[in-house]
C-alpha cells in the first residue's frame, strides 16, 4: 500500500471531511460488494464504449477470446488456445466447450463470428471501437469450436485487443430476438456475474453466475453505484455503505482522509492513464502552432506534478505513459520558459489579455485544481483563461466528438493495450471520434504504416517518430501519467488492483 505524504491542501481535505460525518451504517449483506464508480457509461454494448468505467463493470459480465489480468499477462479465456498461420494473416482459435451465455444460449464458433461481423458492420460503425479491429478481414467457422480470424495485414496487438472492449463475445440469438436497444440496457455475456438491473445515473446490479466456466464467484452480488462527486464517494466509503471506490475519482488531497481511517486503505498502482489539455487546432488563436507551443512553455508542469500529484504520477512529454510500447524516454518536453512563451505570442500577433476557454470534466477534482493553476500560469504571459466544467458524458459524447470545444479541452485516456497505437490512432488519425480538428496526411500515413508490422524494433521506431511528430506540432499540452488509486474497505479480502480498471472480482470476498 502506498503511504502518501500528509499535509496536502487543507481546503481539499476539509471538503472531504465536511461530508464524512455519518452515523454508523448497518453491515452490508454477506456475500455482497458495493462499488463506487465515478461514471455511468450510458451503454453496456461492448462496441459502443471506450470508457474505463464500462470496463470496471463489464469485465465481470463479458469474456473475450483472451484475457489480460492485473499481472498484465495474456492468457486463454473463451479461446483455450490459438496458433498463427499464413505469416500472421490468419489466427486459428480453439474454443472452450460447454460454456453458455447468461440466457442459456450456447457459446460457440457462430457466436464468435456474429460478434465480429457485428463489430465490423453497420452497428459497429456507430461506436468508437471498430478502428481497433480493422485489420480483421473476416471470421470463418471451421467447426462448432474452431474459428479462423483472417487479417488483411498482421496486427501485432490483436491478441491483446481481443481481451477487451469491442471484442467481448455477445449472444447472437438474444440480440436478434430482443434488439440492439434492449441489449444496450440489458447486457448478456458469459462472464462470472449476470446482469440483474440498471438504473441510469444511479447504478447497475449483478449477481453471481454459479455456472461460470472459470468457477463460481465467491461473492453473490455486485452493486455498482454511480457517484460522480469525489467527497460523496469517500464519505460513503467511510460510512461503510461502499466497499470500494475505483479510479479516477479520488483526488490526491483526499488520500490522507482515507489513510487516516483505521477501517480503510489506499491501494495505488502505476497504470497507463494520462491527462492532457488538447488544443482546438482548427479555430481561434490555438490554430497557430506558435501559440500552442507558447501555452505549453508558459506552464510549469513539473511543479504541477510535484505539488498536486504528490508522488502519484509523473510528467509526460507525449500522450502516453512509460509503460506504453512506443514510449521514448529520450524525448524531452518543451521547457518551462515564460519569456520564450511571451516572444512566441508576440510573433503570432496575439494581443495582451486574449481569451481562451478550457473545457474539463466537472467531477475530476484533481483536474479542476490543475486547470486553475494552468490558468494562473497563462495569465502571467498575457492570456486570460476561463474554465468550463462539463458533466463527463456530455463532454465525451457531445462536445469533443462534434468539435464544439473551447481552445483547450481535457482528455484523459487509459491506453488499455499498453501500446501507443491504441492512443495515437484514436487521438490523431483523421476521422476518428476523438480527433475532431486535425487532418494530417503525413501523420495518417505514419499511423497506418506501423499497424501491420511484426518487427517490434521497426514498429517501435515508427511509434516513437509519431510521438516526436505530435510533440513538434504541439497538438496538446501533455500533463501527467497518474497512478490508479483505489479506496478500499479493510473488510474486502482478495482484491487485486488493476492498472487499467478492468476489475474481475471472481475471487474477492467481503467480511
Amino acid at each position: 500500500m502506498k503511504t502518501i505524504e500528509r499535509g496536502l491542501r487543507a481546503g481539499v481535505m476539509a471538503l472531504a471531511l465536511s461530508g464524512a460525518v455519518f452515523s454508523a451504517a448497518p453491515a452490508l449483506a454477506a456475500g455482497k460488494m458495493t462499488i463506487s464508480s465515478p461514471q455511468d457509461p450510458g451503454s453496456w454494448d461492448p462496441i459502443d464504449t471506450f470508457l474505463v468505467a464500462w470496463a470496471a463493470v463489464s469485465t465481470n459480465i463479458f469474456d473475450g477470446l483472451t484475457y489480460r489480468g492485473p499481472d498484465m499477462k495474456l492468457v486463454p479465456a473463451l479461446a483455450e488456445s490459438w496458433e498463427e498461420l499464413d505469416e500472421g494473416k490468419r489466427i486459428r482459435f480453439k474454443l472452450r466447450q460447454n460454456v453458455s451465455f447468461h440466457n442459456g444460449e450456447p457459446f460457440n464458433a457462430a457466436a464468435v463470428k456474429y460478434t465480429f461481423d457485428r463489430l465490423l458492420g453497420e452497428e459497429g460503425s456507430k461506436g468508437p471501437q471498430r478502428s481497433n479491429y480493422i485489420a480483421i478481414e473476416s471470421v470463418e467457422v471451421i467447426d462448432d469450436y474452431t474459428v479462423d480470424i483472417k487479417l488483411s495485414t498482421p496486427d501485432p496487438v490483436l491478441l491483446t485487443k481481443l481481451a477487451g472492449y469491442g471484442a467481448m463475445i455477445v449472444p447472437p440469438k438474444y440480440i436478434e430476438e430482443h434488439g440492439e436497444d434492449h441489449f444496450n440496457l440489458n447486457p448478456v455475456g458469459t462472464g462470472a456475474f449476470k446482469f440483474v438491473s440498471y438504473e441510469p445515473k444511479v447504478g447497475i446490479k449483478l449477481e453471481a453466475n454459479s455456472e461460470y466456466w472459470g468457477g463460481a464467484p465467491k461473492l453473490s452480488e455486485l452493486d455498482f453505484r454511480f457517484i460522480a462527486e469525489p467527497a460523496t464517494a469517500v464519505a460513503e466509503l467511510q460510512a461503510g455503505r461502499v466497499d470500494l471506490v475505483i479510479p479516477p475519482i479520488i483526488p490526491i488531497g483526499m488520500i490522507p482522509v482515507i489513510e487516516g481511517d483505521d477501517n480503510l486503505e489506499i491501494v495505488s498502482v502505476p497504470g497507463p492513464t494520462v491527462d492532457s489539455l488538447r488544443f482546438n487546432t482548427r479555430d481561434g488563436i490555438t490554430a497557430d502552432p506558435k501559440v500552442r507551443k507558447a501555452i505549453i512553455m508558459a506552464v510549469d508542469r513539473k511543479t504541477i506534478v510535484e505539488s498536486i500529484l504528490a508522488g502519484q504520477g509523473a510528467e509526460i512529454a507525449t500522450f502516453q505513459s512509460a509503460l506504453s510500447f512506443g514510449y521514448d524516454p529520450d524525448l524531452a518536453p518543451l521547457p518551462f520558459d515564460p519569456e520564450g512563451a511571451k516572444t512566441l505570442l508576440q510573433e503570432a500577433g496575439v494581443k495582451e489579455g486574449a481569451q481562451l476557454q478550457i473545457d474539463i470534466r466537472g467531477n475530476d477534482a484533481t483536474m479542476n485544481e490543475v486547470a486553475q493553476i494552468v490558468s494562473s500560469y497563462l495569465s502571467m504571459v498575457g492570456l486570460t483563461a476561463t474554465i468550463k466544467p462539463y458533466e463527463t458524458n456530455v463532454l465525451l459524447n457531445d462536445i469533443i466528438p462534434q468539435g464544439k470545444t473551447g481552445a483547450m479541452f481535457q482528455q484523459k485516456w487509459g491506453g488499455w493495450t499498453f501500446d501507443y497505437d491504441n492512443t495515437a490512432y484514436s487521438m490523431y488519425h483523421s476521422g476518428e471520434k476523438w480527433n475532431p480538428y486535425e487532418k494530417d496526411e503525413k501523420l495518417d500515413k505514419l499511423l497506418e504504416s506501423q499497424r501491420p508490422l511484426t518487427d517490434r524494433a521497426e514498429r517501435e521506431k515508427i511509434l516513437r517518430e509519431i510521438g516526436a511528430y505530435v510533440a513538434d506540432r504541439a497538438l496538446e499540452l501533455p500533463l501527467y501519467n497518474s497512478n490508479a488509486i483505489y479506496g478500499v474497505s479493510k473488510r474486502v479480502k482478495g482484491f487485486v488492483a488493476a492498472p487499467d480498471n478492468r476489475l474481475k472480482l471472481t475471487d474477492v470476498t467481503v467480511e
